[in-house]
């Protein structure tokens, strides 16, 4: 992905300005309690959205501004340890098959580790939503288990800085997401597509 890049572009147009801004929170939602937005990218371009993503925290810790990355990926991989050894899921998917393990994976992000709790104790509690800002990063590692919208609903009032989920999927419509670009879309988003 280069600097001419749609993807680079629109972070440095579109999402960096916001960002910088000294209290971003109303230009990222609408809504008080919601004060995050999604950057969304092609699944592909993966790598190369997390270059753009360290440059841009380099960008805005230059312009004063904290960040505080979570990787969706860690708290996947956390709340899989929390129930077994990463061993015996690979062998469960042997055994049982994939359709399986996803809906047990599922479970375990919703029920018994929930995502949500993990996300949410990697925020600390002393940020302030006027330097603060929080990246969610690595979601593709959620696909197919678990989707990104149910785990931004359920961060509704939770969080008090803005933050920016950034989102591996397709655009349908003006609002809809296809996570991975795999997915149906979900209609529901509401935080700001970047």
């Amino acid at each position: 992905m280069s600097l001419t890049d749609p993807a680079a572009t629109r972070i440095s147009r579109d999402l960096e300005p916001v960002l910088s801004l000294p209290d971003p929170r109303k230009k990222l939602s609408a809504y008080h309690d919601m004060p995050y937005a999604i950057f969304r990218y092609d699944p592909e371009d993966e790598f190369a959205l997390r270059k753009l993503v360290t440059l841009l925290e380099t960008r805005l810790s230059q312009k004063g501004k904290r960040i505080k990355r979570i990787s969706l990926a860690e708290c996947l991989e956390e709340a899989m340890r929390s129930q077994r050894p990463l061993e015996e899921w690979f062998a469960a998917e042997r055994e049982q098959g994939v359709e399986t393990l996803v809906e047990t994976v599922h479970s375990v992000l919703s029920e018994y580790a929930p995502l949500v709790d993990l996300v949410a104790a990697h925020i600390p509690e002393d940020l302030d939503p006027l330097r603060d800002v929080v990246f969610f990063t690595r979601a593709g590692a959620l696909f197919p288990v678990y989707r990104c919208h149910t785990l931004l609903e359920q961060m509704h009032g939770r969080l008090t800085v803005p933050a920016v989920l950034f989102y591996p999927g397709t655009l349908d419509g003006p609002v809809g997401l296809k996570f991975m670009g795999v997915l149906d879309a979900d209609p529901n988003y509401r935080p700001k597509i970047f």
